[in-house]
């Protein structure tokens, strides 16, 4: 079938309906475009679990602050039709700035908990500004399964909050973090990158897989992994914003005395020179993501 887009929500909240009536399923890959590997493998995942599949590029203007990477956030729009159509996508929705908020537009999404630390500590707004956007799509959409890459965990929990606490009939589903060959996630910022700073980046991922190690080893204080993730920083003189453990589910933070149950959040953020990285490992779930890389190339 060949890819139709659209840029009106009610046009596109229609063919989702269409689907429906017509006894189909939809799978739902919200975007903002810029489209790599990870997100191909997103859309392949909702293939599997539905007749038909919605993709969305949207470069949401409400979840950067005033000194982010909006106005320099990579739009590549051509190319990205042309991956999502080899995908199997059947519908692209590629709306403006003004058709998602119109004027006057006020009302946000808020999520408590889940959404205050981690990121959000240090990018305010930020998660309101996801909710919000990925409500609206939702709600264009309609009954589907919704298709996010756990590199960004703490926003798949902070949807699967959304969904939770406001009866919205999606399935959320989380999919693997992709893998570059040598253990970098695989990111839209990924282009902002020199040769010299994408090999210095592969620190983030080198400290996860030590970290996971000495973690399946049997160590269960806190320090001692973070720590694996400071030095390999360090070497490489990467910037670190946070590296934190928390609760898989609560994302409640264990503190420096804690010792860590069987399964726990290891997540980072970090700057290569301007470029704001991020990386996880639940671990006691996850496999070594160095090992990932191999399982998923």
């Amino acid at each position: 079938m060949k890819l139709r887009l659209y840029n009106s929500a009610a046009q596109f909240s229609a063919a989702c309906r269409e689907v429906r009536v017509q006894g189909g399923t939809l799978g739902l890959v919200p975007t903002m475009g810029a489209l790599h590997s990870g997100h191909v493998a997103l859309m392949h995942e909702a293939k599997r679990l539905a007749t038909h599949v919605a993709a969305t590029i949207f470069v949401n203007p409400t979840q950067f602050a005033a000194n982010e990477d909006f106005g320099q956030y990579p739009r590549t729009l051509d190319a990205d039709m042309t991956k999502s159509e080899a995908a199997g996508v059947n519908m692209l929705f590629v709306p403006d700035v003004q058709e998602m908020y119109a004027p006057g537009d006020t009302t946000r999404v808020r999520v408590s908990g889940v959404a205050d630390v981690l990121c959000g500590a240090v990018r305010p707004g930020h998660f309101d500004g996801v909710a919000t956007i990925v409500t609206k799509l939702f709600v264009l959409a309609g009954t589907c399964t919704a298709v996010f890459g756990r590199k960004d965990y703490q926003q798949l929990k902070v949807i699967e909050r959304v969904v939770s606490d406001l009866k919205l009939p999606i399935r959320v589903v989380g999919h693997p973090i992709i893998r570059e060959p040598d253990g970098l996630a695989m990111s839209s910022r990924n282009a902002y990158l020199s040769a010299e700073n994408r090999r210095r980046a592969c620190a983030i991922s080198r400290g996860l897989s030590k970290a996971w190690q000495i973690f399946e080893s049997g160590e269960r204080n806190v320090d001692p992994i973070l720590n694996c993730v400071k030095e390999e920083l360090a070497i490489e003189h990467l910037k670190l914003q946070y590296a934190e453990l928390a609760e898989a589910n609560s994302l409640e933070l264990f503190d420096r005395q804690s010792r860590l149950p069987a399964r726990a959040l290891l997540a980072v953020a970090a700057y290569c020179d301007k470029t704001r990285l991020i990386d996880n490992v639940v671990l006691g779930e996850d496999l070594d993501p160095l090992q990932q890389s191999a399982a998923h190339p």
